[in-house]
């Protein structure tokens, strides 16, 4: 049968083998006389020298049954070829770790898989060579090469993707913070022009405070009236993002991120135009509607399969906004302080910002990539509407709806935990919010602040900010995210009555210390420990509904931080406020921690 070879003198006719695997029990052979045995067995199967009589006949006496191969008598099976002499083959056992044949092989072999002789009529096949032939090895060489380099390609694809969209947003918020030290001394530009809407809006104010029996103060008026430009701006802000990202889910996030920047350079084109009070507010107002390109470049980043892509991507997001409100109101405040007899101070701040978003349009227009395919978007943009009413109702926002729909819905108690790291992150952003409008105008009142000091003074929180993300913040361990803003909150109190209370630029400082280590830890660890709640398919939802829980309070916080600054004054405005972030804090010791998927 097959394994068996005729043997005559020094000449022998090799025939396919059979391979086993060893230990293996013994296979008898036919009678041969002396001829031979089976090859193989047990692994002691061996071949007798010739005895000088030739084989007989087909099917006769002494001469074995081979099957007849198409390539002839002399083809070789695998890499095995019958010794002349006696000899011993042992195959190697299982545990050896390497393939081997489990019969002969007659064409390319590839581990794992059963391919046909490529000779017409032959029903052999192939099953885990031991060695492959050099085609066979190529093509496996072929094979993961090609592999290896599509995920290499993938990889630097991604990595493409993340800096182009990284240096958009530092550009973008380079020129969105030139503004931040030159508010108050932009409304009291205006109230020095004696400009017609802003002298308006002065005497309504002043008709209000003596209706309600307060005496009229009028250097409070541009508190309350910065509060409100910077309410009106996150409220526009908070609109227009969810719609906008709708938008971008039917037509391509790179139009929609494109039309947002061009509204953005109408903005400031209005802001560098504007010597009226009425002008720069419509530049504030058209500047917060084309604000949605923050959230599409989330979006973008969403957009990447890879997860590493995708958490690398969050983080270098942060880098821009950590650079950009660094370094935005130092270049604002020292443009400001280069201005020129008889030109506008905040005119090259203006321009300066105008030319950062006309860059930021040509660098996305010739080198950011589409990142949502066609067969992925959404069939309408009606659809897309009906998904962002759920980030748009603040009823909806605090219940997060958008999370309980669907089968992937959290328990009861994970849902309550939601709401309640919801409201906590809402109180936090509205209280922080609007002490951080008031900063400005408390430090040009109380100590008379220049814009060059003011974009110190900003500075100053970023580098201290950057230094604790970089050295505490890393450093704490997953599931004691919440212990850190416990901590980082009971730091606010004392840091606002230190800001409130200041009677010297020493006693300032100090608080804004305390005030730039909370700001570094509160909002990256809520937003981390939420991030742990709901199923894969639900986490952006998640995560959207906490964002947009974030715009809302920075709506309402500046306006309402400001009213109390005007009717109460700063002491009082600091203290009241720095005491309100003990219900954060109560919020949080309610619950225990859970980062788990359901």
């Amino acid at each position: 049968g097959e394994g068996r070879a005729a043997v005559r003198g020094s000449w022998f006719i090799p025939r396919p083998l059979r391979w086993v695997r060893a230990p293996a029990p013994p296979r008898s052979a036919e009678p041969l006389g002396r001829a031979g045995s089976v090859l193989g067995g047990a692994g002691s199967g061996s071949i007798p020298a010739g005895t000088g009589r030739r084989p007989g006949r087909r099917g006769g006496p002494g001469r074995s049954r081979r099957p007849q191969h198409p390539r002839g008598r002399f083809w070789q099976a695998g890499a095995a070829r019958t010794a002349r002499s006696s000899a011993t083959r042992v195959l190697p056992p299982i545990s050896a770790g390497r393939p081997f044949p489990a019969r002969a092989t007659c064409g390319l072999s590839v581990p794992g898989q059963r391919l046909p002789c490529p000779e017409s009529g032959c029903g052999r096949d192939a099953e885990e060579p031991s060695r492959l032939g050099s085609t066979g090895n190529m093509a496996l060489r072929e094979r993961g090469a090609s592999s290896s380099s599509t995920n290499a390609k993938q990889e630097q694809n991604y990595n493409r993707v993340i800096t182009i969209v990284f240096l958009a947003l530092f550009i973008d918020l380079l020129g969105f913070a030139l503004i931040l030290p030159l508010f108050p001394s932009i409304l009291d530009y205006y109230s020095q022009t004696e400009d017609g809407f802003y002298l308006s809006l002065q005497r309504g104010v002043d008709w209000f405070a003596v209706m309600a029996g307060i005496p009229p103060e009028r250097k409070y008026n541009s508190v309350l009236f910065g509060g409100l430009i910077g309410s009106i701006f996150s409220l526009l802000q908070f609109f227009s993002s969810p719609l906008t990202g709708a938008v971008s889910d039917r037509w391509g996030r790179r139009p929609v991120i494109l039309v947002t920047v061009m509204g953005l350079i109408a903005s400031y084109s209005l802001w560098a135009a504007s010597r009226t009070f009425g002008v720069f507010l419509l530049s504030r107002i058209i500047g917060g509607i084309s604000k949605g390109n923050v959230s599409l470049s989330t979006a973008i980043i969403a957009d990447l399969h890879s997860p590493k892509a995708r958490s690398k991507g969050m983080a270098m997001i942060g880098v821009a906004f950590s650079l950009g409100f660094t370094l935005g109101p130092m270049m604002g405040a020292y443009l400001a302080m280069q201005t020129e007899k008889g030109e506008v101070f905040y005119l090259r701040s203006a321009v300066s910002a105008l030319m950062f978003s006309v860059a930021d349009f040509i660098f996305i227009f010739l080198l950011l990539p589409e990142t949502l395919p066609k067969e992925k978007r959404a069939p309408s943009v009606t659809s897309g509407f009906q998904a962002a009413v759920d980030l748009l109702s603040p009823l909806a926002l605090f219940q997060f709806s958008a999370v309980t729909r669907g089968k992937e819905s959290p328990s009861e108690q994970n849902l309550q935990n939601l709401k309640i790291l919801g409201l906590a992150y809402f109180l936090y952003l509205f209280l922080f919010s609007g002490l951080e409008y008031t900063l400005s105008f408390l430090t040009h009142q109380r100590f008379h602040f220049s814009s060059m000091q003011q974009g110190k003074m900003f500075f100053f929180i970023g580098i201290t900010m950057a230094v604790i993300q970089g050295g505490y913040a890393r450093r704490i361990k997953p599931g004691n995210e919440i212990r850190a803003v416990k901590r980082a909150i009971m730091l606010l109190v004392p840091a606002f009555l230190l800001i409130g209370w200041a009677a010297n630029v020493t006693m300032l400082s100090a608080g804004l210390l305390l005030y730039s280590f909370a700001a570094a830890i509160v909002i990256p660890c809520l937003s981390a420990v939420v991030s742990g709640y709901g199923a894969a398919g639900q986490k952006g939802r998640v995560m959207g509904i906490l964002r947009s829980l974030g715009a809302l309070a920075r709506a309402l916080g500046p306006v309402l931080a400001a009213a109390v600054y005007w009717l109460a004054g700063a002491e009082i405005c600091f203290t009241i406020c720095g005491a309100f972030f003990l219900v954060p804090l109560a919020l949080l010791r309610s619950i225990k921690q859970q980062t788990k998927e359901e």
